[in-house]
């Protein structure tokens, strides 16, 4: 059984989540103040609504050279056939980023039509050259439905939010529900920091899926903690003459070898994934096991040291 004194060393471990804290918000506020960005988190085709194009460029041992610049210059110049009873779309607000050194180009349009996308793909063909059989991926989400799975993944996590603070309140008083939901806040924005970080500096996007996995990382994050407040609440009744913060000690030891074994096989099937579960399932899995070993700090780390400040004002 490890035998870690999380309350003796409650400065450190604060001032380890405090710093990862600080940088979540700060990678979230250049990001927000990033024009081409305009959120917390780089918003994906789910939440934008649009056309995005991938297409992968046969290449050898290097990809001819390609600028983003001379391909919007291009986009930003072609005119599209007009649908039925709709104005052709402008392309000039089009975005296009290079992926793996060029050998993947990704164009973020309007929402077009198949011929539409067709004429794109047509008009650039000169310009990226040869490409990959099967290569090319074309996804449409209407430009009503991208807000309204923003607006439904939006009230998903705040009703869990609020479902879960209602239980912990019924089943505890209200400074186990408060540090609940603190724990779940600080795993939550951990969890979106990195991904802030990840849109600015390797262009990563969140999407439907990342909504579940922040579903998903409340969940655990509140299981863990719920396990840690059943075993301070037992100690406490076993454990009358000691102080709390030796109580939540004692509580913690009891129960961290089983944290750390719960969480390791949790991850196992997600680096699975992580490694073999392809591009769609990728940035899913990576977020899941970033919340879980999160949620497994905040468990064991801010939880019970907190709880002794809290309880006695």
């Amino acid at each position: 059984m490890l035998a870690f004194r999380v309350n003796r060393q409650r400065r450190l471990l604060w001032l380890l989540s405090l710093v990862a804290l600080l940088l979540s918000l700060l990678g979230m506020a250049i990001s927000w103040s990033r024009p081409g960005i305009g959120a917390p988190l780089r918003p994906g085709l789910d939440f934008t609504g649009g056309t995005q194009i991938q297409i992968e460029r046969r290449c050898e041992s290097s990809c001819p050279a390609l600028s983003v610049a001379a391909l919007e210059g291009s986009l930003a110049s072609l005119k599209l056939p007009a649908e039925p009873g709709q104005l052709a779309p402008s392309l000039a607000g089009g975005a296009v980023q290079l992926l793996d050194g060029g050998r993947s180009v990704v164009l973020r349009l309007p929402s077009l039509s198949p011929d539409q996308a067709q004429v794109v793909l047509t008009n650039l063909e000169r310009q990226l050259g040869d490409t990959v059989p099967g290569g090319l991926s074309v996804d449409t989400i209407g430009p009503s439905l991208g807000p309204q799975l923003l607006r439904a993944s939006l009230i998903s996590l705040l009703v869990s939010f609020m479902g879960i603070s209602l239980y912990i309140s019924f089943r505890y008083d209200r400074i186990y529900a408060l540090l609940a939901l603190l724990c779940l806040a600080h795993d939550v924005l951990i969890t979106c920091g990195l991904f802030a970080w990840l849109g600015l500096l390797a262009g990563v996007e969140v999407n439907s899926l990342f909504a579940v996995a922040l579903l998903t990382i409340a969940g655990y994050s509140v299981n863990d903690t719920v396990v840690i407040f059943d075993r301070i609440r037992e100690k406490r009744s076993q454990l009358k003459d000691l102080p709390l913060a030796d109580q939540a000690d004692e509580a913690v030891i009891s129960t961290l070898t089983r944290s750390i074994y719960t969480s390791l096989t949790t991850l196992l099937p997600l680096l699975a994934l992580i490694f073999f579960g392809g591009s769609t399932l990728f940035w899913f899995s990576v977020a899941l096991s970033f919340g879980i070993m999160v949620g497994a700090w905040s468990s064991i780390a801010v939880a019970p040291t907190l709880l002794p400040v809290l309880s006695r004002r």
